[in-house]
Order: C-alpha cells, then sequence, then structure tokens
C-alpha cells in the first residue's frame, strides 16, 4: 500500500535537505544511470538550497569499486567547486581497507564514523536535540 506516494524510481537515490546539509544514503549497488542522477541532483540541490555540505552515508554499501570511488570523489569536487564540503560518513572497516589495497584514494573527502558526527563536521544547521540526564531527550516520556 503507498497511501497515495507515487512508488520511488528504480535506482533513483533521495537526496534530503536537513537545515543547510544534504544528506544521500547510498544503499548497495550504483549503477552509471544512477550514478550520474545523482550527481546532478547534489549539484542542483546545493544551488537550490544553498547548502553548505553534503553528507554522504554508506554505512549500507558492502563493497566500495572503482566506479563508486570514482563518483564519490567526483561529487565531492563538484560540491566545492559550488562551496559545499563533502563528508562520507559510515564506512565499514572492510570496506575501507579494500579500497587501500586498490589504491583508491578520495581528494577532497572528509570521512566520519556516523552520520551524526558527518552533520557535525559539516557544521549543519540541523542537530538532533541534547539528551537529558537518565538518557531521554527533551520531549519524550
Amino acid at each position: 500500500m503507498t497511501h497515495g506516494f507515487p512508488p520511488p524510481a528504480t535506482g533513483h537515490v533521495p537526496v534530503l535537505r536537513l537545515g543547510d546539509v544534504l544528506l544521500v544514503t547510498l544503499q548497495g549497488d550504483l549503477h552509471d544511470s544512477s550514478a550520474e542522477q545523482l550527481q546532478q541532483d547534489i549539484g542542483e540541490a546545493i544551488t537550490r538550497d544553498r547548502a553548505a555540505g553534503v553528507v554522504i552515508d554508506v554505512s549500507g554499501v558492502e563493497i566500495v569499486d572503482s566506479f563508486l570511488g570514482r563518483v564519490l570523489a567526483e561529487i565531492a569536487a563538484k560540491a566545492r567547486l559550488l562551496a559545499a564540503e563533502t563528508v562520507v560518513a559510515g564506512m565499514r572497516p572492510a570496506v575501507a581497507i579494500t579500497m587501500v589495497e586498490l589504491g583508491l584514494y578520495l581528494p577532497g573527502l572528509r570521512t566520519a564514523l556516523s552520520t551524526e558526527d558527518a552533520m557535525r563536521l559539516v557544521g549543519g544547521g540541523y542537530a538532533a536535540p541534547a539528551a537529558r540526564p537518565g538518557g531521554r531527550r527533551p520531549g519524550s516520556p
């Protein structure tokens, strides 16, 4: 049941805006046409929303090959030209090891262990409410 929402386009990667940061979550493989569309979508969103940063969450990616490495580097280069910083978040240790073994370096990209850390790195205007003593967030029971 879609509750009136159109089904997501096959291979489409959503670009979400949180404050002045764009959040992109990659899940599984990224194919050529999806990668090109994602690069275009991010560039348009940076310009339209005057985003200060782009956080790309790769925690759902099992393998980073030379293609995905190149796509991430190109996104970072384009974002930098548009005055936005790019941070890759959630890279698994096995993925990092594979990238080093393949000689894949991502110039212009910063990394963070989690999406929350990445949001702090880019200084996004979005921040999760601070936890209260006892581990509860404001407004929670």
